[in-house]
């Protein structure tokens, strides 16, 4: 039965890729490119979603259930790409064989500006605007969060944690409603913090425990957790579970973890997160098939404004 679910996954993610269309955006004179699925009924709410490091915009089309979230949402989803398959997030140490994109990338600007092009052409709704990313694109959600939480109704960070240059630099315009979701058994963004086991990884991360008190802090949340539950182990077979985490906070302020028990650097699913999930396995750690991260994050999102 799970085997057909992800045949049936995989369908569904290739209809929708060829559903969604390349364009490109001017910004300081560097063509940046993207990938959007739009709902005839506009205007709509709109998420940014951003890959990975060494991904690009596409594999958030086949590798997660955004497309297929959005189809049955009336969402626009927009999966921009990164230059050289990176983001220039608030953080300059991006791990020993692993290059960022070029020098004075302005990363900020190239989604502040598709944001504002989708706005003002009329496809988003400017209330209801979201951004979410995974690993490298995770930390430049949370910089967008940083740099430019005017634009959005709320957040979500899937496997990265905060570094003391992103810290530092954090000064929201206002309370960003705000989901991490991070796996304890991570080789490359440690859950403890620190250094990863991986020879990819960088150095210098916080601790869940310390990024989770950080967006707490500033939403005006309880530093200490209000309540945790540990959701339905409902695949047995990937080694993982979950344990959902709030706190006490102002009214649309909310600040919610996911922790992923033995979860690796992975994006939860339904479906494979990777074109060979042995190797992933191997390489990054289980992915967790309890909850979908795609759908977990929307649930959270679609709370806001």
């Amino acid at each position: 039965m799970r085997r057909w679910m992800r045949i049936a996954a995989m369908v569904a993610a290739l209809a929708a890729a060829s559903a969604a269309s390349a364009d490109t955006i001017d910004v300081n004179g560097v063509k940046r490119s993207y990938t959007a699925q739009l709902p005839a009924k506009r205007p709509a709410p709109l998420v940014i979603v951003l890959h990975g490091k060494t991904q690009r915009g596409a594999d958030m089309i086949t590798r997660t259930a955004w497309p297929q979230v959005a189809k049955r949402e009336g969402l626009a989803v927009v999966f921009p790409d990164g230059l050289n398959h990176a983001w220039a997030d608030a953080r300059t140490k991006a791990g020993p064989a692993l290059r960022g994109p070029p020098p004075g990338t302005d990363d900020v600007a190239f989604i502040a500006r598709l944001v504002q092009k989708l706005v003002a052409d009329g496809t988003a709704d400017a209330k209801r605007v979201f951004v979410a990313g995974i690993s490298n694109g995770g930390a430049m959600a949370m910089t967008m969060a940083c740099a430019r939480a005017e634009l959005f109704a709320a957040g979500a960070s899937v496997i990265m944690n905060l570094t003391d240059e992103a810290a530092v630099t954090c000064h929201p315009s206002r309370p960003l409603p705000m989901l991490i979701m991070n796996g304890t058994a991570d080789p490359l963004v440690p859950y403890a913090g620190g250094r990863g086991s991986s020879y990819f990884a960088a150095d210098g991360f916080w601790s869940t425990e310390e990024t989770l008190e950080f967006w707490r802090k500033l939403n005006g949340c309880d530093t200490d957790d209000a309540a945790r539950s540990d959701l339905p182990d409902r695949n047995a077979a990937d080694q993982s579970t979950v344990t959902r985490v709030s706190a006490r906070c102002p009214a649309g302020h909310d600040v919610v973890l996911y922790r992923v028990n033995n979860g690796g650097h992975r994006m939860p699913g339904f479906s494979p997160d990777a074109r060979f999930p042995k190797i992933a396995a191997s390489l990054l750690g289980p992915q967790n098939g309890d909850i979908d991260g795609a759908e977990t994050i929307w649930a959270f999102f679609s709370q806001f404004p």
